[in-house]
């Protein structure tokens, strides 16, 4: 073999190496959004972004990398700031399991039919990248959270139920029978968010108290009790509404 063939050969050689070594594999966010969608094809039509969480807020609300934060569509997990009462129960495990997951990670971002909630947080449903099962499903569905209904967000609303109902009959976290309240502490980091259990009571109570409680009963129908009714303060709610009206829309009828 003369040189200028084998000088050739070794040239065909490198070129090969250097392209098997540019094909190791890295994130397909093409691919990645694709498997999502068909997990959740009714996000097929909404908009999409992504980005990198700068900090933990609490259980379901974070900030970005850019200043923004963005509020959990569809669940609430308990408060761990309460001014002069102690840290709901649950709450700081719902923070640090939003924390360990979702701190400097990468997140795909949905939105329903509302984009802002009028503190101006991003109304979102949240995937890490890599991992095509919501977050805000996953929150209900290990016990972290309890749904919260708020229209014109309720896309998911009936698996979001769903997922805290399987979390109730296994007795997970928030469900768990032996649940105790997490001790509060002082100086905690999230004090600077102190007013955030009171925008998601504003929230939750959709600006107007009191609140609608929204049921499914064994036979799978759906039945909301107004404040007042016989059966209200024995109603253990899975959805909240803002009005009857929003009830109505969401598939639920009056209590008899």
């Amino acid at each position: 073999m003369n040189t200028k063939k084998a000088l050739l050969l070794f040239i065909l050689a490198a070129l090969f190496l250097a392209a098997c070594g540019s094909a190791s594999p890295k994130t397909d966010s093409g691919s990645f959004k694709e498997t999502v969608l068909a997990r959740y094809p009714e996000l097929k039509t909404q908009k999409m972004t992504t980005a990198k969480v700068k900090r933990v807020v609490d259980g379901d609300t974070f900030q970005l990398e850019n200043g923004d934060k963005v509020r959990m569509i569809g669940c609430n997990t308990p408060e761990t700031v309460k001014p002069d009462s102690p840290v709901e129960a649950y709450g700081k495990e719902a923070s640090d399991y939003t924390k360990k997951r979702l701190t400097g990670a990468t997140v795909y971002l949905f939105n329903d039919a509302g984009d802002t909630d009028k503190y101006g947080r991003q109304l979102r449903y949240v995937f890490i990248e890599g991992e095509p099962v919501m977050y805000n499903e996953l929150l209900l569905r290990e016990g972290y959270a309890n749904v919260m209904t708020i229209q014109p967000n309720v896309m998911f609303s009936d698996r979001f139920v769903k997922a805290e109902r399987e979390a109730r009959s296994e007795n997970k976290g928030l469900w768990s029978i032996k649940k105790s309240p997490s001790p509060a502490k002082t100086g905690d980091s999230h004090n600077e968010d102190s007013g955030k259990n009171q925008e998601d009571a504003n929230q939750t109570a959709a600006c107007a108290a009191p609140q609608i409680k929204g049921n499914i009963n064994s036979k799978k129908e759906k039945i909301y009790h107004v404040p007042g009714s016989s059966s209200y303060e024995q109603t253990r709610a899975e959805t909240m509404f803002c009005t009857e009206n929003d009830a109505k829309k969401a598939g639920y009828r009056k209590a008899g």
